[in-house]
């Protein structure tokens, strides 16, 4: 049975991908003039099939000849053109991208009635993805750890309330000029958006037929995560001491932040001895490095997504780059932690990155599925030390969760906690109703209601 029904999706997909490859054939070969003499000619055939009765078969020769002239007509209608994108830097999902296109007439003839077609472009939800290895920390060694997780290609043009190609129309083109176009786009997710394409069209004198000219032109956007409007949050957590201040902050070892020289006092590691001042007034010294106190918060992402809806991972990646916004890195440091093909943690605030960096890394991060949630939750317990407070986004309520929140409040550690869930599926409430689970700090947001659960906070 199961088999039936694999075989039975497959052979509906392919069925509604070849209907779908047809109607866009249709609608981009064929003006609107053009698909109702299309009709008109299936329905003349149709009547038409006793001569003897009807003279609908006068009609179906008559749109045929038509469509015999006009397919030569705009198949020998060409000309020369070069196209180029003017892309902003980045875009967000669910809001219009919108950019200009360059059209530049390389024939000897003035062009017109001419119309730009952006193709749809790829979407894909992953890329290369850099961020300071926690684990690195906890091995003496400074390392940035990339890695390229695999991409799903998507149309972008075919989802719900695009599924109709605009034609933009062109103003007449002199010989060797230039003229733009403003073209809007809605991409509908994060990731990458890949141009590889544009199509610029011109219909038959009948405007029954449009020729088709296709002009490789490929470019690429980051597409950010959507992002969702957050009350100023008083974030729990004190200033904690960082040995070598920020600039040990996201490196390891003894890369403090140097200050100067000092006489050597007893205690002092042998590696900060300068040896060549030693050479000089032969006698030890070292030395000294900048300590310092300032917040630091962990933002912490749950990437594993235990079902094939992708919609609470999304939701969560929108609510963990809302709060990458709202959180005031100025004078506090920011982590974001998740697991992906590795352990990654990168660090904003005070100088050592901007905001941007995080919300592209966020734009490109996948859910995992090849690890367990005890990973996650042992790379935040060897950083607990270094933080003053936790953000937990989080795609359930079971053991494993349970189980980070219970060793923060063991440690002490200040932290808010937001649960992503849907209707059909609310978290459980096994936890005891006590203080360390409910109240202001502990927050369930329902899918299709985020925006309202996160103005409650």
């Amino acid at each position: 049975m199961k088999y039936l029904t694999s075989t039975t999706r497959r052979f509906v997909h392919r069925v509604a991908g070849l209907d779908h490859a047809i109607k866009r054939w249709r609608t981009r070969r064929f003006t609107p003039s053009g698909q109702l003499v299309l009709l008109g000619l299936v329905i003349a055939a149709a009547l038409g099939m006793d001569t003897t009765r009807t003279m609908a078969y006068q009609g179906f020769t008559f749109l045929l000849a038509l469509l015999i002239v006009a397919v030569p007509c705009a198949l020998f209608h060409r000309g020369r053109f070069t196209v180029r994108r003017v892309l902003p830097r980045m875009g967000t999902a669910g809001e219009p991208l919108v950019y200009r296109v360059v059209v530049r007439n390389d024939s000897a003839k003035v062009q017109g009635d001419l119309y730009l077609l952006e193709d749809p472009p790829k979407q894909r939800t992953s890329s290369t993805i850099s961020a300071s290895h926690p684990e690195s920390t906890a091995r003496g060694r400074h390392r940035t750890q990339s890695d390229s997780a695999p991409f799903r290609a998507r149309d972008v043009a075919y989802e719900k309330g695009q599924t109709r190609e605009k034609f933009h129309p062109l103003p007449v083109v002199p010989p060797g000029s230039e003229v733009e176009v403003r073209i809007e786009l809605l991409p509908p997710r994060r990731g990458y958006l890949d141009f590889d394409r544009m199509t610029v069209a011109r219909p038959d004198p009948f405007n029954l037929v449009r020729s088709l000219i296709h002009l490789p032109c490929r470019d690429s956007i980051l597409i950010l995560p959507r992002r969702y409007a957050i009350p100023d949050v008083a974030l729990p957590g004190n200033r904690k001491y960082h040995r070598g201040g920020v600039a040990l902050s996201t490196s390891v070892g003894e890369s403090h932040e140097f200050i100067g020289l000092r006489d050597y006092r007893p205690g002092d590691p042998l590696r900060h001895i300068h040896w060549k001042s030693l050479a000089k007034v032969d006698k030890l010294i070292v030395k000294e490095y900048e300590e310092e106190f300032f917040i630091r918060h962990a933002l912490i992402l749950d990437t594993f997504l235990e079902t094939g809806d992708t919609t609470l991972f999304e939701e969560a990646v929108s609510v963990a780059a809302s709060f990458a916004c709202t959180v005031s890195t100025q004078e506090s440091l920011l982590d974001l932690m998740f697991v992906g093909a590795e352990t990654y943690c990168l660090t904003i605030g005070r100088g050592l990155a901007r905001t941007e960096k995080m919300l592209e890394v966020l734009a490109c991060v996948d859910a995992c599925r090849d690890k367990s949630f005890e990973v996650l939750k042992q790379s935040v317990l060897r950083r607990a030390s270094l933080l003053s407070g936790c953000i937990c986004i989080l795609l359930g309520w079971d053991e494993q969760r349970r189980e980070l929140v219970r060793a923060l409040d063991a440690l002490g550690m200040p932290r808010l906690v937001l649960v992503i869930g849907s209707a059909a599926a609310t978290p459980e409430t096994q936890a005891p109703a006590t203080a360390a689970h409910d109240g202001p700090f502990f927050h369930r947001l329902e899918v299709g209601k985020i925006a309202q659960g996160l103005s409650l906070l």
